[in-house]
Formats: structure tokens, C-alpha cells, sequence
């Protein structure tokens, strides 16, 4: 299924022309998108793109050339229209001395899609620029309750939901962010012992750009009857991009990706999950697909696919983990 339909669920019967005539977005084929990097230049090295990539990613200079380098430029332009806007709004109000805020980036998208992939290959070529920017990248997982809060209640078979998440941090984190604070403090989490490493922060001084990532980064909440202020990450956010790919795609690479980790991080004594390495590859197998079938899948299609039509650019996945097709929001 195309990403027209797929976005916009269009009817077979519903041609291209007639389907971006309804659409919010601009469609591109990876190639037509490829044509906007135009002298962008590369300034990644083979050596850097591999180790940048997460396990079962295949991710190389082809493809940042092909994707990257145009979503790069675009990127530039956003920031500087961004810093255009606050100079006229500046100068609109005649305030002096005050700094512009970040800019912040959303990148949302199932677990297995790519999201920590795109997130640290987008941080190297922004950093890269000639203005040079610092670039800040902070994931949510740092943000999940740690498993002794989740266990008390009853939630570490939905950790990833939108519930497993501390939502008063984040907030007050990508406020203190956009507020231009120094020194703004992030927790980090342990994939090695899958929990919060308590009294652990990564810091946040001030950067040009902050690369937000999570699965539910565009999660929407309910609104309040009575009209009061009710935040949502995604306000914070000036770009947002969503990583999709068909759900049987992501599933594959859900369990792909939980056996090859059986065979490397999961033999560490100290990893959590070190009691699957030591199972057969049939029950191993098994437990991959229930972790899939009765958490993964559940929060991909209660959760995190609904948001997917509330991104900026939706940067869509083939069956070889690479992309196909991008979608642009119209201006």
C-alpha cells in the first residue's frame, strides 16, 4: 500500500493527483526526494554512518546521500526561518537582549522502525554545518517511570505506554529547555538493566538545536472542559518526524532484532534480560513474538501509529529497512 493511501486512506480507485489534492502533504519517491540535497555536501564518512546505526539498520553514505542531506537542507531552512521570525517578533515588541531558544525536533515512530538511527545520524549533520551548532539529542526513556514505580503498579507489561511515562518531567524538561534555562537536567536510562539509572543525568546547556526522540514524542491528550492551559509534548516541538513502515516490516524487525540481541547484549550477566540467552532459539523465539504481539503491537496501533498524521515529515520504510517514500506537510 502506498504512503498516500496509508496516510490518508485513500481508496484504490483514488489516483496520486487527486489523492495530494486532499492530502496535507507533498509525497515523494526517494528519489524525487533525493534531488533536494542539491550541493548539500556530505560530511559523513562510511566508518561514522556504521557506527552511528543500531543493530539490523543497513543504513550507508547511499542513503543519508539519498534522504539525509536533503532532509538536512530543509532542516536549515526551518532554523533559519525560525530565527528570522523571532528577530521580526523582537523587534515587533522592541525587546532587546533576548536570546533565541532552541530549536527542538520530534522524531517519533514504532520500536524496531530506526528512530535512535535517524535521531544520531541528523545530530552529526546538523553539528556539521558551517554555523556550526551545538546539537543536543535526549531520548524518553529516560523519562519512563523506573520498574519499581511500574511494578507497584501494575504497568511493566505496558512500559512504552503512554501511562509508563513520567509526563510531568518531560514537560517541565522541554519547558525549561524552550525557557533558554542552563544546565537543564535529563535522566538516563539503562537498556543494559532496562530501568532508569537513579540519581544519573545527562545535561543540557543551552544548545542551538535539541533532537527530541521517543516513540510517543506526538502522543495528544484530552482536552479540558473548563479551557485551562493542557500542554502536550509536541508544543514544544518546531519540527516533527514520524519513521514508518508497515506493521509486519516492524515486526520482523522486532524479532530480528530480540534474536540478535540474544546473542550479544543479553549473555552480559548484568543485562535484564541475560535468562533469554541461555533458552533454546525456539523458546527464545516464542518470547519475541508474545513481547511483540501482546505489548509492541498494541501500543503501535492504540498509541503510536494514531499520531503519525500529526508530524511534520513522515519518512517511510521499504522491507529493507530503507526509505521508500517521504511525506512533507504542505505550507
Amino acid at each position: 500500500m502506498s504512503i498516500v493511501s496509508q496516510i490518508i486512506g485513500a481508496p484504490e480507485a483514488l489516483d496520486h493527483f487527486q489523492a495530494n489534492s486532499y492530502s496535507p502533504y507533498h509525497f515523494f519517491s526517494s528519489e524525487e526526494w533525493s534531488k533536494f540535497r542539491a550541493d548539500t555536501p556530505l560530511t559523513l564518512t562510511s566508518e561514522e554512518v556504521t557506527r552511528l546505526r543500531s543493530m539490523g539498520d543497513p543504513i550507508d553514505l547511499d542513503e543519508v546521500r539519498r534522504i539525509y542531506l536533503s532532509l538536512s537542507r530543509l532542516l536549515s531552512s526551518h532554523v533559519e526561518s525560525s530565527q528570522l521570525l523571532f528577530e521580526q517578533r523582537n523587534r515587533f515588541l522592541n525587546l532587546e537582549g533576548v536570546a533565541k531558544t532552541p530549536f527542538v525536533i520530534g522524531i517519533a515512530g514504532s520500536v524496531a522502525v530506526g528512530k535512535s538511527t535517524t535521531a544520531r545520524v541528523l545530530k552529526e549533520l546538523l553539528r556539521r554545518w558551517p554555523s556550526s551548532p551545538k546539537v543536543d539529542l535526549i531520548t524518553t526513556d529516560g523519562f519512563l517511570h523506573p520498574n519499581a514505580v511500574l511494578e507497584r503498579e501494575n504497568l511493566m507489561q505496558r512500559k512504552g505506554f503512554p501511562e509508563s511515562y513520567d509526563t510531568g518531567a518531560i514537560l517541565r524538561f522541554l519547558s525549561a529547555i524552550k525557557a533558554g534555562q542552563a544546565d537543564v537536567k535529563a535522566p538516563i536510562y539503562s537498556h543494559l538493566v532496562y530501568d532508569v539509572i537513579p540519581n544519573e543525568y545527562k545535561i543540557i546547556d543551552r544548545p542551538d538545536i535539541l533532537i527530541f526522540e521517543g516513540i510517543n514524542v506526538l502522543q495528544s491528550r484530552d482536552l479540558p472542559a473548563d479551557g485551562k492551559i493542557v500542554p502536550m509534548v509536541s508544543d514544544f516541538f518546531d519540527f516533527s518526524i514520524y519513521i514508518d513502515a508497515e506493521e509486519k516490516q516492524i515486526h520482523n524487525w522486532y524479532v530480528h532484532r530480540f534474536m540478535r540481541l540474544r546473542e550479544t547484549a543479553f549473555r552480559d550477566p548484568n543485562s535484564y534480560f541475560h535468562r533469554y540467552a541461555s533458552i533454546s532459539e525456539k523458546e527464545a523465539l516464542g518470547i519475541a513474538e508474545g513481547l511483540w504481539a501482546n505489548i509492541n503491537l498494541k501500543n503501535l496501533r492504540q498509541n503510536i501509529l494514531p499520531t503519525r498524521p500529526r508530524a511534520d515529515l513522515i519518512l517511510r520504510k521499504g522491507p529493507n529497512h530503507l526509505i521508500e517514500q517521504v511525506a512533507l506537510r504542505k505550507l
